[in-house]
Formats: structure tokens, C-alpha cells, sequence
């Protein structure tokens, strides 16, 4: 079975830039960023980035250059990234936490230029820069000559007149999230991001692309409030998702500039500063990963802000369990959409989401649909690429304008998971006769045991609905017997009086024999990813 998306829509042919060009026309005097009591406008922020594009060219970056951002999210990184983009450079995210070794091999193998950073991650950019092809870094918050400010401050705030070749100059070389092991550069051509921007703005809004007589890319209204409650240039949301993650740059920061949106920046996750923002700045959608939802349920304000704004909540770059939605759903109603989307860096950002529409079949439990022009097929581990029939769990395969170009410098990486346009996710899935795709787990993460495939998400999702356990994560131990071992970390409410082995025989009985937990063990916290996915790999390392 391939399942197509249920709508096409028509995508300018205009470079990445043009997403905040097009919206500042549209909404100039709106505020797109707040950090802090500062704030800027889409009209400012578009200014700013034109000064950044034309500073990047005088200090002899040219078309193709990589520039890295090497940044936590501020009213500096937007400036940085889109006018790295419409100077006709590439953007490199770097995480501002990456240890020193793995911040070298990132920058050596993207080959960037120049790099913007901040003090608190600046000493490790030092520590590593000869090794690179670096030859300037821009800090912001100096006030020395390579300050940010003083990089800008005497740049023309015009667009710059760049040709860019759409389908092949890369707007973003993105980094893997090195889940599973060292990161790969993903190519990313300017046409995929205005693409993948559009095909989530649109569906979340009701909207359609227009692109107006400068080349700005912009998102018209077309569906009623009734049917779409975020209506485009009304919204407001905090943003957690880092932006040098695919999620933050394209799920986040472009999406909310075409929807007119204002973000709220907030640097370190705070569950009650987040709720009290929430109430301040009336809040209109909540998104983010799975452990932001958790501990925002978990906090005690929770029950008691007034988040009577909120219209819509989004999930994504992990699996939400069904409990959490359902809690979710009883705090904000029925009429305000639960929704799961599902991507990865290969497809710029995502391929699926749950739709937004009121009166839309929405099913708990899935990813959704694929988004305009998008379609998904499953395959099985024999080498065929025959789709698999309706309920039957495969390898999520992704077709569509947001596929990569291919990894950076890996040819037979590339051959291997793009085969005929499809690109073959690692990840196993379900899709039912209505097209909704649930995500079983990675291909990776599953285990085997005696021949029997054991989904490690099946036995999460028991062990977070039951009491006292704030979150869980299940991995395989090796065993020469048998295979592999679940093996459980357990996140319990309160450590205190907790009985994991009551847990376990309780879990247990509603599996059968050989998916049975055989351990859990008790933790703090579970080693996670900027993007909120659950790094097993440090899993399985403790078991060793």
C-alpha cells in the first residue's frame, strides 16, 4: 500500500529567503521574536538579516560558502540564519553543547568559513578552530571588533542581489542527531525548505502559497476560523525547540515567520516560567517534544494558569504516549486538536501530521497523514521494495519535494537510503486503511528475542500509563541465549516507596512471554538529545 498525501499545492520558485522577505511585507510591524523583554518585528528581523547577508559578503563569503551558527536560540540566531540565506551562503547548525572533538569533526566536514558563537560555547569553538577551515568568528554579545553587533552595524539593510540555483545551492547542510552514531551532513537545496515551510504552514492553517511581485513567499487565509482556529498572523507560542535542530530551524522558527506567528523565546526549559509566559502572552499553540509535555503536566500550575487561548498542540520528533495526549485532551477540551507529526534532517524536516482542521478525523496514537505531496510507503527486510499490504509493520519509506539531495561526502550511505526517490527511513511503521501512519519504532531500537521481533514504544507505553512513573524508556541487553533482553529505565514520580518489581509483574501480565520485561531500573533522568529523543545508545552503554 502507498499512501499519497490528500491535497497538492503550488510552491513558488523563490530561494529560502524569501520566507522572511515575504512575510515582513506582509506583517512588518508585527512582533515575530520577544527574548527577554526584547523584541523585533518581522519588518526588523528581516532588516537585520539583510545587514548580516551583506556584512557575510564584505567579510568574502560568497555564494556556496558554509557559515556555521553555533548559537542557543536568541533574537541573534534568526538574524544570523536567515541572512546567511539570503546571502546565498550555507547554513550549518552546530549544537552550542557539542564537546570539542565532535564540534571539529562537524565543522571540518561541512567546511565552514565562518562561525557565529557566544560565550558559553565559545571556548570549545577556540579549542578546535585550527583544525578547520574557520577563519572568523563573529560573537555575539562582545563588544570587540568581532562582535555580532559591530559585524552589522554599518550594512546595507537591503536584500542583496544573489542568483541562486534553487534545486541545487544548498540553503542548509544539516547534521543527523547522532542517535545512533556519528552525525552525517545532510544536503538541503533552498527549494526544499520553502517547500517543507509551506507544506506544514498550509496544513496546520487552511492556507495557500503566494509569493508577491518582490519574490516574498507568504501564506493567504483560506479556510474559515470555524474549521481552522489558527489563523495565520494571529498567533502566538513559546518556542523551546532548539534551532539548530531541523525541527527548530523548519518546524519552528520558518513555519511561525510564514504563519505570521510570534515566538517567545525561552533559552532553558522552566515548566513554570513556561506556564506563566503562557498566561501572559495568551498563548495560542503549544509545541515541542514529548518530555516538554511531561514535565509541564507534571507541574503543579499546570491545572491553575489561564491557557484558555490555547486553540491547538503539536507534538513531534518523538512518539507522544497515548496517556499524556489523553491528559492533554481533558485539560484543554475536545475542540482543541491533540496532533503528532512525524520527520527526520533527511526529509528537511517532516513528512506526516495529524490534521488540523476541527471537524478532521484526528486517531491518538498516529503521526497522521502525509503532508501536500508527500506520499509513504512500508517495506519489508527481504530487499523488496514492493509496499507492504494495509497493517502490516515495514520500513517507512518517504517520497516527496522534501527529500534530501543525499549525505555530505557519502556516496554509498546515500545509494543505500535513497533508492528510486524513496527514501528509506530506519524507522517501523503501521499505516492503517485510512493512511494514518503509526511509527512502531526504529529499526534500530527493536529488539530480537528467539527469532521474535519485540517493539520496545509497545511496552513504553504500558509502562508510562501505569502510576507513579513520570517516564520510561525500554532497551535490549545483549544475551548469548536468547538475543537480546527488554530491559526497562524507569523515571518514577517519587523514588520513595516505588516498587519496580511490582511495576515489572504488573506490565508483564498484559504481554506475551517473550516480549517480558526482564529489569528496570530506577533513574533520575533519561539521556536525551537537544531534540527530545531519547538517546538509547547511552541506554544500552550502562547495561554494558
Amino acid at each position: 500500500m502507498i499512501v499519497s498525501s490528500p491535497s497538492s499545492l503550488t510552491y513558488p520558485e523563490v530561494p529560502a529567503g524569501s520566507i522572511l522577505a515575504g512575510t515582513a511585507a506582509r506583517w512588518p510591524d508585527r512582533v515575530a521574536l520577544h527574548a527577554d523583554g526584547a523584541e523585533l518585528t518581522f519588518g526588523e528581523l528581516y532588516r537585520k538579516a539583510c545587514a548580516f547577508a551583506n556584512a557575510l559578503h564584505g567579510a568574502g563569503v560568497s555564494r556556496g560558502d558554509v557559515v556555521a551558527v553555533h548559537l542557543a536560540n536568541r533574537l541573534e540566531y534568526a538574524i544570523a540564519y536567515h541572512g546567511i540565506l539570503l546571502s546565498g551562503a550555507t547554513y550549518t547548525p552546530a549544537n552550542p553543547l557539542l564537546p570539542p572533538a565532535d564540534l571539529a569533526a562537524q565543522l571540518i566536514d561541512s567546511g565552514a568559513v565562518l562561525a557565529v558563537s557566544f560565550d558559553p560555547a565559545s571556548k570549545a569553538l577556540a579549542a578546535v578552530r585550527a583544525q578547520t577551515a574557520v577563519r572568523q568568528v563573529v560573537l555575539v554579545g562582545s563588544d570587540g571588533e568581532d562582535g555580532f553587533d559591530r559585524f552589522i552595524a554599518d550594512a546595507p539593510t537591503t536584500r542583496p542581489d544573489v542568483e541562486i540555483d534553487i534545486h541545487d545551492d544548498l540553503a542548509h547542510l544539516a547534521y543527523t542527531g547522532g542517535t545512533t552514531g556519528r552525525s552525517k551532513g545532510v544536503r538541503i537545496p533552498h527549494r526544499n525548505v520553502v517547500v517543507n515551510a509551506l507544506q506544514y504552514a498550509c496544513w496546520g492553517s487552511g492556507g495557500e502559497p503566494r509569493v508577491d511581485a518582490d519574490g516574498g513567499v507568504w501564506v493567504e487565509q483560506v479556510g474559515d476560523e470555524a474549521e481552522y482556529p489558527n489563523q495565520v498572523g494571529t498567533g502566538v507560542t513559546i518556542n523551546l525547540t532548539p534551532w539548530f535542530h531541523a525541527m527548530g530551524t523548519v518546524g519552528s522558527l520558518n513555519i511561525a515567520l510564514l504563519a505570521g506567528t510570534t515566538q517567545v523565546l525561552h533559552e532553558r526549559f522552566d515548566p513554570g516560567r513556561y506556564l506563566a509566559d503562557g498566561e501572559k502572552f495568551g498563548i495560542t499553540s503549544m509545541t515541542g517534544a514529548p518530555p516538554l509535555f511531561a514535565a509541564l503536566i507534571a507541574h503543579p500550575d499546570f491545572a491553575t494558569r489561564n491557557l484558555s487561548e490555547v486553540r491547538g498542540i503539536t507534538s513531534g520528533a518523538a512518539p507522544l504516549a497515548v496517556e499524556l495526549i489523553n491528559v492533554m485532551r481533558a485539560r484543554f477540551g475536545e475542540d482543541v486538536p491533540v496532533t503528532e507529526g512525524y520527520g527526520l534532517t533527511e526529509v528537511t524536516m517532516g513528512a506526516t501530521s495529524g490534521p488540523a482542521a476541527r471537524s478532521a478525523v484526528r486517531k491518538i496514537g498516529t503521526v497522521g497523514l502525509p503532508v501536500p505531496d508527500t506520499q509513504i510507503k512500508l517495506v519489508g527486510e527481504d530487499g523488496s521494495e514492493q509496499p507492504l499490504p494495509v497493517g502490516e509493520a515495514g520500513e517507512v519509506c518517504i517520497k516527496g519535494p522534501q527529500v534530501m539531495l543525499g549525505y555530505l561526502n557519502r556516496p554509498e550511505e546515500t545509494e543505500a537510503t535513497l533508492v528510486d526517490g524513496w527514501l528509506h527511513t530506519g524507522d517501523i511503521g503501521v499505516l492503517d486503511d485510512e493512511g494514518y501512519l503509526s511509527i512502531v519504532d526504529r529499526k534500530k531500537d527493536m529488539l530480537l528475542y528467539k527469532g521474535y521481533n519485540v517493539y520496545p514504544r509497545q511496552l513504553e507505553e504500558l509502562l508510562f500509563a501505569r502510576p507513579g512513573v513520570r517516564a520510561a524508556a525500554v532497551v535490549g541487553k545483549p544475551d548469548p541465549a536468547t538475543g537480546e533482553l527488554p530491559v526497562a529505565f524507569v523515571i518514577p514520580e517519587r523514588s520513595e516507596g516505588f516498587d519496580a518489581e511490582q511495576l515489572r509483574t504488573e506490565v508483564n501480565a498484559r504481554l506475551l512471554p517473550y516480549q517480558h520485561i526482564r529489569e528496570i531500573h530506577l533513574t533520575d533522568a533519561l539521556p536525551v538529545s537537544a531534540a527530545g529523543k531519547v538517546l538509547k545508545r547511552e541506554l544500552r552503554e550502562r547495561l554494558r
